[in-house]
Formats: C-alpha cells, sequence, structure tokens
C-alpha cells in the first residue's frame, strides 16, 4: 500500500503516515470485531441466566442469582485500565504474550461481558410477563420460551444494546494502546502524545469518532428493521 500512496504523489512522510493509519484502523477493527464476537456468545447466555434464576420466573433461585449478580456487578465496577494490568498473567497463559492487538481481546472481553450480560437481562425484563405465562399453559418447556419468545420479543432492545457494547469496546481498545495493545490507542500515544505530533492524535480521534458513528448508525437501522411494534 506504501508504494501505491507514493505512486499518487504523496510525499514519503504522508505516506507512512496514511500506511500508519491504516494498519492502526485494521488492528481496532479486528480487536473490536473478536471481541465483540466473543462477549456476545458468552454475554447472551449469562443475562439470560440472570433473567430466568430471578424472583418471578422459572428457574427462580434466589441465593445463586444473588451470588451471581454480585460477581457480575464486581467485575462491572473495575476500571479497564486497572483490569488491564491486573489480568496481564492470565492474559499471558491464554494467548502467551500480554501486548498486541490479540491479546488486547482478553482484558476487553472479560471487561465486556458482565457489562452485556447485565444489559442483555434488562433487555429480556422488557418482555410483558403475559407472554411467557401464554407460553406455558400451551406446554411451552423454558429453553423453547427462551428461544421463540424472549429473545425474539426483545431483539430491538439487544441490537441496541449490542451497539452500545460495541462503542463501548471501541473506547476501550483505544486505552489498550497505553500498553502496548495496538490498533490507533497505541499510535495516538506513541506519535501523538509522546512524540508531540498533534495532527496524528487528531487523525486518530477523527476516525474512532467515525467508527463509533458508523457503530451506532448500522444498530439504528437494524432496530428499526426488527422492530414490528
Amino acid at each position: 500500500m506504501n508504494s501505491f500512496l507514493l505512486s499518487l504523489g504523496l510525499s514519503t512522510y504522508n505516506a507512512k503516515i496514511i500506511q500508519l493509519l491504516f494498519d492502526g484502523s485494521v488492528d481496532t477493527i479486528y480487536m473490536v470485531l473478536l471481541s465483540t464476537a466473543v462477549s456476545i456468545i458468552f454475554g447472551v447466555p449469562l443475562g439470560v441466566i440472570l433473567l430466568v434464576t430471578s424472583k418471578g420466573y422459572f428457574w427462580e433461585n434466589r441465593p445463586f442469582y444473588s451470588v451471581l449478580g454480585t460477581v457480575v456487578n464486581a467485575l462491572r465496577s473495575v476500571p479497564f485500565i486497572i483490569l488491564m494490568v491486573a489480568i496481564i498473567p492470565i492474559t499471558k497463559l491464554i494467548v502467551g504474550t500480554s501486548i498486541g492487538t490479540t491479546a488486547a481481546i482478553v482484558p476487553l472481553t472479560i471487561s465486556t461481558i458482565p457489562f452485556l450480560g447485565r444489559l442483555v437481562e434488562t433487555s429480556l425484563r422488557t418482555v410483558p410477563y403475559g407472554l411467557i405465562e401464554a407460553a406455558q399453559s400451551m406446554g411451552a418447556s423454558p429453553f423453547r420460551i427462551i428461544r421463540k419468545v424472549l429473545l425474539p420479543e426483545a431483539l430491538p432492545e439487544l441490537i441496541q444494546n449490542f451497539t452500545l457494547t460495541v462503542i463501548v469496546i471501541i473506547g476501550c481498545s483505544a486505552m489498550a494502546g497505553t500498553i502496548g495493545g495496538g490498533g490507533l490507542g497505541d499510535i495516538a500515544i506513541r506519535y501523538g502524545y509522546q512524540r508531540f505530533q498533534l495532527p496524528i492524535m487528531i487523525m486518530t480521534v477523527i476516525i474512532l469518532v467515525l467508527m463509533v458513528q458508523l457503530t451506532q448508525f448500522i444498530g439504528d437501522y437494524l432496530t428499526k428493521k426488527v422492530d414490528h411494534r
């Protein structure tokens, strides 16, 4: 790509900057997409478990709900920058290193899963309980109620919360640059802050803002498509 930019008449310096920002954007997108996928895979079941074990639902278990809720709240309360440092041994154990974009995915997902779990629980609570009772009266099993009633009925809220989760991950991925997590955050710190190159700092911020705006636009569009209420 660098040779292509030079062929367009850009100076060597400008070509390197564009290449740098392009690579950083790709790394950030990689971190965000993979972290979001893992967070959804684990966060949605967590939210479902929180709901169905709470008071009034078909697997009500107050002690279990209290313990699980406390653990979720404790993880949510830890600032991301502290969590990244605290779980460095776990990150090394899982991916073999604590530096780089792949390593940053570990704290990103550990931080986001409980956050998304609570959002999913809140979304599922918007489903009228009468629909659940109607499904139970027709002999639907709890698993069928979850798949056919709770998740489909709460889908618009779930998409909005997935959108919020992606935006949070984008912000956290930028913070991951403080410990060598790669991506745009790393570029902003190494070049924009440590080398006092303000234009690079501004450009990384603009790219991150555009990513957030695009994410919100897609989330709003999908919500309108699936919301038939």
